[in-house]
């Protein structure tokens, strides 16, 4: 991949004439309480109409500009404020347009999971601070990237991996690791979340009129595109998404993560499973399991299908989606209570952290309730607080703990894209013999089989057993080439993560 430097990307970006200095206001200016802070926010179709929404509502913030490389979109946005009677943000097409704006400060980016690093990187070194969506990164190596473009630019970064902002969840690890339920053994992160078939192009079908594709694309390939529905579905597909180790699991990561006392990378990783159920464009698994190999082991598990098959099981979600999300919810399986969730199980009980981050409960070995958490707190304050600051130690969700939880992602897509498919008698030898896997396994088949999937048929991929240097953050040993040609992508120009930053 060819360096990226200051010049360089003034010209690639085409953002600036020759010569031009990124420097943020004086932020003697934003510590006074008449002064507001100046925000623009990249991405609108999903997330980010929560952080307009959020954001509007706390004094001492102006939203200066909106963008997306969708005017239809960016128009319906543009729309809802003026129907509110907001003052009316910029609308800018262009992502590269904000970043030599002398009246933004920060940018929210809340684009498709491919364009994270990227934008990041480029704000930062236009000195804007910026707020991620998860995933912090598409690929491993963006993360050192990004990590070091923090550094060099002081910028404040937050990722918004909410949880981090729980006064319940914080309350209830404390809790746990004070000794309450004794020796930690194995922690467990479920994301049985209902994912319908995105629908099988017979071709490849044109983006909507109103999308700049070349804009929305960015890094990935300017290829045909193949997926009925534009937004949202690309989560399914490599090229821009991650599956749904991101779409939700990046939360249970964290705090998986959390739970296990922030550490660093796992020096291992194993994994199973496969995309079941219907035949659709989608290519990131619906069903998986993951090892994590920390001192305790660190278990994850994705369910897309329902615990038995229903009137929407195999339809394809049409515009508006099929079913409401809690009847969806409704019709998954469920463990020791926990649809989405965390579950450390420790030797004296267990702490149980659903996906409603403002309660986690602790439990006896017998199922009693010993101590109940609750409590939130507020994630979009705390990021201004810190640029106020300007101390990253102010942030709840600090980039390095974001990069990390994302490795995770990372780490488990690729042992799975690496891996092979194998008979379901083969994958039970291999991880009794290799992993912790055995006993959700079991359950692993016995809920494919409720779907009507018969694994002998359409076997399941077995993925490689990786081992990662979490220095180098590259991987070891057997299986390591192959894995480590998908750290990276191939970049477009001139939509290129820079080597130097």
């Amino acid at each position: 991949m060819p360096q990226l430097t200051r010049r360089s990307f003034l010209k690639t970006a085409t953002i600036a004439a020759a010569g031009a200095v990124f420097t943020a206001r004086s932020w003697s200016q934003v510590a006074g309480a008449n002064n507001d802070i100046r925000l623009a926010i990249a991405g609108l179709n999903g997330r980010g109409k929560e952080f307009i929404r959020a954001f509007r509502e706390i004094p001492g913030v102006r939203l200066a500009a909106l963008c997306d490389a969708d005017t239809a979109v960016l128009d319906r946005e543009l729309a809802a404020c003026r129907e509110r009677g907001d003052a009316l943000p910029d609308r800018v097409i262009d992502y590269r347009d904000l970043l030599t704006r002398a009246d933004i400060d920060a940018i929210v980016i809340a684009t498709p999971n491919h364009l994270h690093a990227l934008q990041s990187i480029w704000a930062m070194q236009a000195g804007k601070d910026v707020i991620h969506e998860k995933p912090v990164t598409h690929n491993i190596w963006e993360g050192a990237q990004i990590l070091a473009a923090a550094k060099q630019n002081k910028r404040i970064v937050q990722v918004f991996t909410q949880n981090r902002s729980s006064l319940a969840i914080a309350e209830g690890i404390a809790w746990m690791q004070a000794g309450h339920l004794g020796k930690l053994n194995l922690v467990r992160g479920l994301v049985y979340k209902r994912r319908l078939n995105i629908g099988k192009t017979t071709g490849s079908v044109a983006p909507p009129a109103t999308v700049n594709y070349d804009f929305f694309q960015g890094p990935a390939p300017l290829g045909p595109l193949r997926r009925v529905n534009f937004h949202y579905d690309w989560h399914w597909q490599w090229a821009t998404g991650n599956g749904d180790m991101v779409a939700q699991g990046n939360h249970q990561l964290d705090i998986g993560r959390r739970l296990l006392g922030d550490p660093d990378h796992p020096a291992r990783v194993f994994t199973t499973g496969g995309r079941f159920g219907y035949e659709d464009d989608g290519e990131t698994p619906n069903t998986f399991l993951v090892h994590y190999d920390y001192p305790a082991p660190f278990i994850f598990e994705v369910r897309g299908l329902p615990a038995k098959p229903d009137e929407m099981s195999g339809n394809a979600v049409v515009a508006g989606g099929l079913g409401t999300a809690d009847r969806l919810s409704a019709s998954m399986d469920r463990y020791l209570g926990v649809t989405v969730g965390n579950i450390a199980h420790c030797e004296g009980g267990r702490l149980v952290i659903t996906n409603n981050y403002s309660l986690a409960r602790a439990y006896d070995n017998d199922g009693k309730l010993l101590k109940e958490f609750t409590g939130f707190g507020n994630h979009y304050t705390n990021f201004l607080d810190a640029m106020r600051s300007r101390r990253e130690s102010d942030l709840k969700g600090q980039l390095l703990q974001g990069h990390r939880s994302s490795a995770l992602v990372h780490l488990a897509n690729l042992s799975y894209r690496t891996g092979r498919a194998m008979a379901p008698g083969d994958i039970r030898d291999q991880l009794a013999a290799r992993s912790a896997l055995s006993e959700p396994y079991g359950r692993f088949t016995e809920h494919l089989a409720a779907n009507n999937v018969d694994l002998t048929k359409t076997p399941a991929t077995l993925g490689a057993p990786l081992t990662f240097d979490a220095a180098t953050e590259m991987f070891t040993g057997e299986n390591s080439a192959a894995a480590n040609k998908l750290r990276s992508r191939e970049y477009r120009a001139p939509w290129i993560v820079p080597q130097l930053v």
